[in-house]
């Protein structure tokens, strides 16, 4: 065992200073060990990926070394070169490939196992093959040879390229596709336990995929060197830092089949594992495991010597007196040191261990306390000069008031943002020994030495964070190895280095500190990191991200009570036992504490007689070696059959008697083997357990007793089951691996999982994997898999499609989500296929996938799966943003098409303020030609109507509002955006054009002096670009709209603008005195083709052209200043006009330029949507670059032109005709114009929404009382429920395109009080009492569920947290206005309000004596029933249910369901439900009455209403006794609300109340608005009493007492 520093020296010395050295690993809490992380730099000078180097001592009569120094001669490292240049085994045959294998099996022996290389009293085989075999078979592919950087270098490329194992794919596709296969695939199939091959005796040259795999073997001077990649992550660090990441049942079983499977596999070649625990099963990104057999921890009981390879490393003095040993005996070394046998700095070495911290990892370095300021000399009778150990380092840098601050404004509560030693902190301590490079990275990227602290008072004072154990030993880390960096300096109460050190060392270990180091223990490790004990010591760490995300680093909470504090009145405690009743009352609490902490795992032991029972272990078999008779070779059919999955149900306790009967056969007959189920049923325990299950303590006492811990219990039933025949105290009795795989514990769905994914986790190339995936699920493995099992493989195949991509793997991939499209489940698309989605849609580069996804096809099978919200939600904002900042054409295209295409089905107010004003806002700021297209097809697809109540008011506010910003003296980028956006308008105005009659064009265009093309022409501020596209423009309208009435309508206001310039100097110089000089970025023109360059240029295209449209005589009646005009176009451009009638070209042709042509619509009877997207009738826009004045080409009539609009007249629908959507007002009249603030165009998300509490359209929907809403996801239908005809419930189905009635369901008697829409096709839930499920298309009832007036079986009960006494002073009474629900109305056993679980399909209903019943209703069947224990003089009825937030997408994260449910009681109270268990979590009062809705727009939010007259926001993250908001200002109750994004909308009486999630204080207020008529400004009297919004639509409903559906904006 040598120290970091000296393993640094050798490796760098046998293979070379450019291997990166990043850090040791080490088994102890010292810096001493023989692994460590390396990189090798790769052609571009940038570190590879991350290669675990292990060191193993070489000895003659090894295995290993005999192995390695056999197949490392030159002929053989001439064989294995050769050897990878063999062709593909795609291009071979069968016969081909068994003399490759052949090949490989006699020059690819490369492999060692853990205490097979090195000490051969631990050796773990037996005869049943040659170990060179066993080697072989364990590590088929590694590399041979001699340490090398170039070795280190070939092994990393080999590596990233994915070469290694592509043999096996290949044979694997080749099944696949039919073809014949070689014995590669076979061996691999049998590896992962498919029963279709005879047994083959020899281990062949397959990895089993659960192996860690060894990429190499180099020899040098006294030591064997592996080479293995770097895990991200061990079971270990998973379990200490993110328990949660193993986030479900199915997850723990599938991770446990893989290390069993990997156990069977060793187990069937003659060797056991003799070390199994987390700590040694590495796993991957995705959490495919490894099992690491070659580096296991040698001789763990005792100390090993230092044994550095440099005789005067000065670490063998520094750490020599350091009695902490390599073991992991917490309970040992605490006694130590509570005893004083044990320094204080050797038990803060063994915590670190414990908590997982590593020597040399900057990231997670060993940490310890800051003991004292450095001001003074420490003197343990002096107070001054000593840093108080009961606050953080955090706490005393930061103050109190800061962190009480932080605490309570942020938005997740916590004090703590940073870890306790940041990467930042541990750099700038060891600045002056690390490398420059390590500096730039960690610290700045530009190096100045000037920068770090220059003394340890300086550094003490600047870092938030703790210390390092290097101040306390090492006297090295002053002396500065950088030139122009000094060295660090030691107070001035210290003659040198070393005696700082001996003075600080000895500050640590004084009975000051001895007496108080328990408490920053607590604080750093301890029962102060969590719960109120962590609010009071102001140490809330603010939590990760997402805990459900795997993690190697973290804090970890060691103990969860007080430590105690160690006895100082005596350094060495001698016995006899201590008899005064303090000492034993210390000895007691700290034998108490030392029980409760279990940090002494045990996993394995070590029988006395195992190297006898393991001579022969020929009989041990598994799966890939069993001898099936009968078996033939495998085939496609086979496999797709062994993957099917049987939905036939759970198995039951039949088969696990079955089971247990089968596995009496199949017992182990070695000791070696049983040690290793053993260490497995320690670990499944811990699964669930969230803890280990032995200590050496308590596992002394079960090999005594055989009785297990009695925590097991909460291990659910079949685990426990297994858990305990693994942990048999009679190792015989205990089950094989191969009989473990059987188990029913394994449902069918994770046999084929595994089956499915043991192939894309083995080293080959991610193409490769894509192309076998995609392969595969053409040959239907995803389907027979079922949903579930496809929703476990999608985590795994998702990052496949994410790389770059071929455009045959594009189509590859494309058919594997698709796949995917139609083998999940709806919730698991969103959480899983949306993310992906959205990451190839983001991607700024061109990818031929992208266009792929933006294609209708696609994006109808996303509709029809998920239904158009999700697909508003998530995608529809991507799409836009293909079509702004520079896309490409090929993208922009596509997205193009579907915006246009789908604009009809999403209904005009969606297509408005999602595609519309997004668009718009995206004007001067990067907009395409495509986008532009956008606006004028879908004008034109939905007709003159929409174009002139929508989109011309829109765009006539844009250029009205950029001319108001070019007359004030803006910053010159906002100019140049208004000034591009004025271009963008004209030429969305110029397109639409083609699509009005000639009577519409005057009427909206140009009439009352309205013509924005004049208004733009008037500016002189303004750009000649702007100008000149204006004028372009201008000049085709009129040709448009005819002579007469450009002479009517136009030339009044062109007269000013011809005056104008007839009397301004003329000049044709490049600038005009009046035109501001703007940067602009323009095309490059032809050498034809003349820029505007003067505001004079104006009258060159303006004149000739009307002289054109009017005739000369006509032009000039109009035009008094004619004679001047005409004089200076004579003089400057030598035009005239010929009698002939046409004007002299000269000049004009050079300034007009091409114009962009927009096709007109069809005049077929056709949906022109479906046309278009099916390819037909519409053509794909073009990409058409930046637009100036040469887009925009003269417009040549054509004599078909107004025989189109003819046809178009006839074609079109009179104009005020009641239509789709004929209510729907311009948003024009309350938007506020373009935001130049930002540089790119606002999504969807980025758009306020200001509510203008206006009536937009009201409809009589029931004669009594309207009582609730529901509105479709589409936002076109919508449900009422109130009040029909004899008084008894109706709901109506409304069409809100033409607002009539659609149909309805008339089947309740009493009054309807709640409506779910249900994600089940076509299904509605309505409730009066009595829930009914019904068809929306027909009317007709599908189910009924009513509770049983009596007692009910399968109850819940609720055990409350605390007994509340509430009072009902508050309850509604008679006369009080809620909605319709009274408290006396319902009996226990009605429905009083319901809920629907999306995430599982099913619904929630609350009853009238507090009960919850769950009902299923795609199976149309009632579920449980949870039963609360009333803590009442009274039942209070459940009047409001809600459950945890939205569906949040979680990347490739399978879906869940809800973690807690909400119930609101008549009586004011809430109570938040476990949702798996019903367990009450907390129970409240929340509200001085009764609760009238509850809704949770996020996980940790929680919002209620109620008739006390206040809205409450609940922060479920912080304590319950505070209100996180009260909204007050109603003088009302309120009856409900609606949330959209921050915003709540709430209705009491006959008002409305705007108020926000987000928290400025304590008392945030709600503004009160009465609702007006829009029309007639006529205030709305009607009593509300129920609300929902459309956020797509940006509206919201209202319904009122007196039956009416009333629209508002």
């Amino acid at each position: 065992m040598e120290c970091f520093e000296c393993l640094r020296t050798r490796i760098q010395t046998d293979f070379s200073e450019n291997l990166i050295f990043s850090y040791g690993i080490s088994d102890s809490g010292l810096p001493f060990g023989s692994k460590a992380v390396v990189q090798a730099q790769n052609c571009s000078g940038n570190a590879s990926s991350e290669l675990l180097l292990v060191c193993l001592p070489s000895c003659d009569d090894d295995c290993l070394t005999k192995y390695v120094d056999e197949y490392s001669t030159e002929d053989v490292e001439k064989s294995n070169v050769d050897n990878e240049e063999n062709v593909s085994l795609t291009q071979i045959d069968q016969d081909q490939e068994v003399c490759v294998q052949d090949h490989i099996l006699k020059c690819y022996r490369k492999t060692s196992i853990g205490g097979m290389g090195f000490d051969n009293s631990r050796v773990r085989y037996s005869g049943k093959f040659l170990c060179t075999r066993t080697i072989t078979a364990l590590a088929p592919f590694a590399y041979i040879g001699t340490s090398s950087y170039s070795a280190v270098e070939n092994v990393a490329r080999n590596f990233v390229s994915g070469s290694p194992e592509d043999h096996i794919l290949s044979s694997l596709n080749r099944l696949i596709e039919g073809k014949s296969t070689g014995r590669d695939g076979a061996n691999f199939l049998k590896l992962v336990g498919m029963p279709s091959f005879d047994e083959d005796n020899v281990p062949g040259c397959i990895r089993h995929p659960n192996i860690a795999p060894v990429l190499g073997m180099l020899k040098s001077p006294g030591y064997v060197n592996l080479l293995l990649p770097k895990a991200s992550y061990t079971l270990e660090s998973v379990l200490h830092y993110s328990p949660n990441a193993l986030d479900s049942e199915w997850h723990i079983r599938f991770l446990v089949y893989q290390i069993l499977s990997a156990l069977a596999y060793i187990h069937s070649l003659g060797i056991s594992h003799g070390n199994l625990c987390p700590s040694s099963i590495m796993l991957t990104s995705s959490c495919w495991s490894w099992l690491s057999i070659w580096d296991k921890p040698r001789n763990l009981k005792n100390k090993e010597p230092i044994d550095c390879s440099s005789s005067d490393c000065p670490s063998q003095n520094l750490y020599a007196d350091l009695k902490i040993s390599p073991s992991t005996d917490w309970h040992s070394d605490f006694w130590r040191w509570w005893r004083g046998e044990m320094t204080n700095y050797d038990y803060l070495l063994a915590l670190n261990r414990l908590a997982g911290r590593r020597w040399g990892d900057h990231t997670f370095h060993i940490v310890m306390p800051w003991v004292i300021d450095f001001s003074v000399k420490p003197d343990e009778n002096s107070e001054t000069g000593w840093r108080d150990l009961g606050k953080g380092k955090w706490r005393l840098a930061k103050g109190d008031e800061q962190l009480d601050f932080t605490y309570l404004t942020s938005e997740v509560p916590h004090h703590v943002s940073d870890e306790c030693l940041s990467e930042l902190a541990v750099c700038s301590y060891k600045a002056r020994r690390l490398p420059l490079s390590i500096l730039r990275t960690a610290v700045r990227s530009v190096y100045e030495p000037n920068e770090y602290p220059s003394s340890m008072q300086r550094l003490y004072q600047w870092t938030p964070d703790e210390c390092i154990p290097e101040f306390y030993t090492d006297p090295r880390i002053f002396t500065s190895i950088h030139p122009g960096m000094s060295n660090l300096a030691v107070p001035a109460w210290a003659n040198s280095p070393e005696d700082f050190i001996r003075l600080h060392r000895d500050a640590l270990e004084s009975s000051r500190v001895s007496r108080q180091i328990h408490i920053w223990i607590d604080i750093m490790f301890g029962y102060k990191m969590s719960g109120e004990a962590a609010i009071a010591s102001k140490n809330v760490m603010l939590p990760s991200s997402d805990p459900m995300v795997a993690r190697s680093m973290g804090r970890r909470q060691l103990f969860t009570r007080p430590h105690p504090m160690r006895q100082v009145d005596k350094l060495y405690y001698v016995e006899p036992l201590l008899i005064e009743t303090a000492h034993l009352q210390k000895l007691e609490e700290a034998a108490s504490f030392c029980e409760h902490a279990p940090l002494s795992p045990q996993y394995s032991y070590s029988p006395e007689n195992i190297v006898n029972t393991v001579s022969d272990m020929s009989k041990l078999s598994f799966t890939t070696v069993q001898n099936f008779e009968g078996s033939t070779d495998v085939n496609l059919s086979n496999l797709i059959e062994f993957l099917e999955v049987n939905d036939s149900g759970s198995l039951g306790f039949q088969d696990w008697l079955l089971w247990s009967k089968k596995s009496s056969d199949m017992r182990n007959d070695y000791e070696a083997t049983a040690v290793d189920i053993f260490s497995l049923g320690c670990i499944l325990a811990e699964f669930y357990l969230k803890r280990p299950l032995f200590t050496s303590t308590s596992f002394e006492a079960y090999m005594d007793s055989g009785v297990l811990p009695g925590m097991l219990q909460e291990v659910p039933t079949c685990t426990l089951i297994l858990i305990e025949a693994c942990l048999q105290r009679d190792w015989r009795r205990r089950p094989s691996a191969k009989c473990l795989l059987d188990s029913p514990y394994f449902p069918a769905t994770i046999r084929s999982s595994y089956l499915f994914l043991a192939p894309l986790n083995l080293i080959v190339d991610s193409q490769c994997l894509l192309q076998y995936a995609t392969k595969f699920a053409r040959q239907g493995a995803l389907k027979v898999m079922g949903s579930f099992a496809a929703e476990m493989c999608a985590s795994y195949c998702l990052p496949l499609v994410l790389i770059s991509l071929s455009d045959s793997e594009a189509e590859s991939a494309l058919f594997l989500l698709q796949e995917f499209l139609k083998c999940l489940t709806p919730q698991a698309i969103k959480t899983l296929i949306l993310p992906t989605i959205q990451k190839i849609l983001q991607a700024p580069d061109y990818s031929h996938l992208k266009v792929s996804l933006l294609q209708d096809s696609f994006v109808r099978d996303l509709w029809t799966r998920l239904g158009k919200q999700a697909y508003m939600e998530v995608i529809h904002p991507l799409v836009i943003s293909n079509l702004s900042v520079s896309p490409h054409k090929n993208s922009a295209s596509a997205a193009s098409v579907l915006l246009i295409g789908s604009s009809e089905e999403l209904g005009i107010p969606v297509t408005i303020h999602q595609t519309i004003l997004p668009l718009i806002h995206c004007f001067g700021k990067g907009l395409c030609a495509d986008g532009v297209d956008v606006l004028v097809r879908i004008g034109g697809l939905l007709g003159e109507n929409f174009i002139v109540r929508q989109l011309i008011p829109l765009l006539r506010n844009v250029v009205l509002s950029c001319i108001s910003i070019s007359n004030i003296d803006k910053p010159e980028p906002m100019q140049s955006w208004s000034a591009l956006a004025v271009i963008d308008c004209l030429i969305t105005l110029h397109g639409l054009v083609a699509f009005l009659q000639r009577e519409l064009l005057v009427k909206e265009l140009v009439q009352d002096r309205s013509c924005v093309h004049i208004k733009v022409l008037m500016q002189r501020h303004l750009d000649f670009q702007v100008l000149q596209v204006a004028a372009t423009t201008l000049i085709e309208l009129c040709q448009q709209m005819g002579p007469d009435s450009t002479t009517l309508y136009v030339m009044p206001q062109l007269k000013e603008l011809f005056d104008e310039l007839a009397f301004s100097e003329e000049t044709s110089t490049g600038s005009s005195s009046f035109g501001r000089s703007i940067k602009i970025t323009k095309p490059k023109l032809d050498e034809s083709q003349v820029q505007m360059e003067s505001r004079m240029d104006l009258v060159l295209l303006l004149y000739p052209s009307f002289a054109s449209i009017l005739g000369i005589e006509k032009l000039r009646q109009c035009c008094t200043t004619w004679l001047l005009l005409e004089q200076f176009l004579q003089r400057s451009h030598n035009w005239k006009w010929e009698h002939v009638g046409e004007a002299s070209r000269t000049g004009i042709d050079n300034l007009n330029a091409q114009r962009p042509t927009f096709s007109k619509p069809s005049a077929s009877d056709s949906n022109p949507t479906k046309l278009l997207l099916n390819g037909v009738g519409w053509s794909i826009p073009q990409s058409q670059g930046v637009r100036g004045s040469k887009n925009l080409m003269s417009y040549k009539q054509s004599g078909d032109f107004h025989r189109t609009l003819v046809v178009k007249k006839a074609a079109t629908s009179n104009f005020g005709k009641r239509e789709p959507w004929f209510w729907f007002p311009s948003p024009a009249v309350s938007w506020d114009g373009l935001d130049f603030s930002g540089r790119y165009g606002g999504l969807k998300d980025e758009l306020p929404w200001r509510i203008r509490a206006s009536i937009i359209y009201s409809v009589r929907a029931h004669p009594g009382a309207l009582r609730c809403l529901a509105v479709c996801h589409d936002e076109s239908t919508v449900f009422t429920g109130g009040v029909g005809p004899g008084f008894k419930g109706t709901v109506q189905k409304w069409g809100l395109p033409r607002m009539d009635c659609v149909s309805g369901y008339y089947g309740h008697e009493e009054v309807v009080n709640d409506i779910c829409v249900l994600s089940s096709s076509g299904r509605i839930a309505s409730c009066d009492g009595t829930i009914h499920v019904w068809n929306c298309q027909t009317g007709k009832l599908i189910a009924s569920h009513a509770e049983p007036s009596t007692g009910s079986a399968h109850l819940n009960t609720l055990s409350s947290v605390s007994k509340v006494n509430s009072d009902h002073s508050n309850i509604l009474n008679s006369d009080t206005l809620s909605g319709g629900i009274l408290s006396s109305t319902f009996g226990g056993s009605l429905y009083t309000c319901m809920h629907h679980l999306e995430y599982v399909d099913k619904l929630v209903a609350g009853t009238g004596n507090g009960s919850i019943r769950f009902i299923d209703v795609v199976q149309d069947q009632k579920l449980h029933l949870w039963k609360s224990e009333s803590v009442e003089s009274f039942s209070s009825l459940v009047s409001a249910l809600c459950s945890c937030g939205s569906d949040k997408i979680q990347e490739y994260r399978a879906a869940s369901s809800p973690s807690w449910i909400a119930a609101g009681l008549s009586s004011g109270h809430c109570r938040l439900l476990d949702a798996r268990s019903g367990t009450i979590v907390a129970y409240w009062r929340a509200h001085d009455g009764y609760i009238t809705k509850l809704a949770a727009p996020e996980d940790h939010l929680l919002v209620s209403s109620s008739l006390d007259k206040t809205l409450r926001v609940w922060d479920l993250r912080r304590s319950w006794s505070s209100q996180s908001n009260v909204l007050r200002g109603h003088s009302d109750g309120v009856s409900g609300f609606s949330v959209w994004g921050q915003d709540i909308i709430s209705i009491s009486r006959n008002k409305i109340g705007l108020s926000s999630l987000t928290r400025s204080d304590g008392h945030q207020g709600v503004s009160p608005q009465k609702l007006y008529m829009a029309d007639r400004g006529t205030r709305n009297l009607s009593v509300l009493s129920s609300i929902s919004i459309l956020p797509f639509s940006r509206l919201f409903l209202v319904g009122t007492e007196d039956g009416y559906l009333k629209i508002c904006c």
